[in-house]
Order: structure tokens, then sequence, then C-alpha cells
């Protein structure tokens, strides 16, 4: 099975990066826009839905830029999701780059809707509208 990566850019405006960064990197921060709720010991985060659960471990971290995980249930193992915060030279405004996999094509329409949905609850709670 081969997942293809695929990247997509969220325009977060003039919004600091330290107020993004506690959005994508902190469980309380997780908890207001990407799960009802987030819980984290050591590098494994757990994501709650309703009353599902989710545990994915966290690979990388660059404070202040990017956080990446991978979910533990993944069959993929190079597979992971980035969130890295990113400054565009043209608009001058801030971004949200998400990274993600998908298997195929209606996979990847999914995610990418699942992403949308998201980021604008983030950018709503964090008054990016």
């Amino acid at each position: 099975m081969h997942e293809e990566k695929f990247v997509i850019d969220f325009d977060m405006k003039s919004v600091s990066s330290n107020l993004i960064w506690t959005f994508i990197s902190t469980p309380n921060g997780l908890a207001e826009w990407f799960a009802d709720d987030v819980t984290k010991d050591g590098k494994t985060f757990t994501f709650f839905w309703n009353k599902a659960s989710q545990t994915a471990t966290l690979l990388a971290i660059r404070s202040g830029q990017y956080v990446r995980f991978r979910w533990d249930d993944t069959e993929i193992p190079k597979s992971y999701f980035e969130m890295r915060i990113t400054n565009s030279e043209i608009t001058g405004s801030r971004n949200l780059q998400i990274t993600d996999f998908a298997i195929d094509e209606d996979e990847k329409k999914e995610i990418v809707e699942l992403w949308n949905n998201q980021i604008k609850v983030l950018k709503r709670v964090i008054g990016c509208s």
C-alpha cells in the first residue's frame, strides 16, 4: 500500500506565530479546534471525539515552527501529519501549512475536506475569519 504526500496552505492573515503555535502544539490548544479533548503522556497524544479516541506519537517538533505526528494505528509507518507555521513573502501574512498522506484521490478529497473544516474552526477560535 502506497500513500501519497500532499500539502495544503491556509492563510492565517496576521495572527501571531506564538498564538498559532499554542493552538497546534499543546493539548489545550488542540482541544479548542482539532478534537473534543486532547491529553498528552510523554510523546503520546490521545485525541478524543465523542466517545472515540485515537492516539498519535509526536515524531518531531521545532518550537514555534512545526509539529509532526503519526497516528499509532496507521498501516503505513512512513506517513505522518504535520502542522507548520510559515510566512508568505508575497502577502506578508502568516500561513499554516498542513502536510498529510492519502492512499488515493478519493481519500485525499476526504482528508482535505476534513482539514478545511478543522481550520475553519481554528480560524474562528483565534479570530482570523
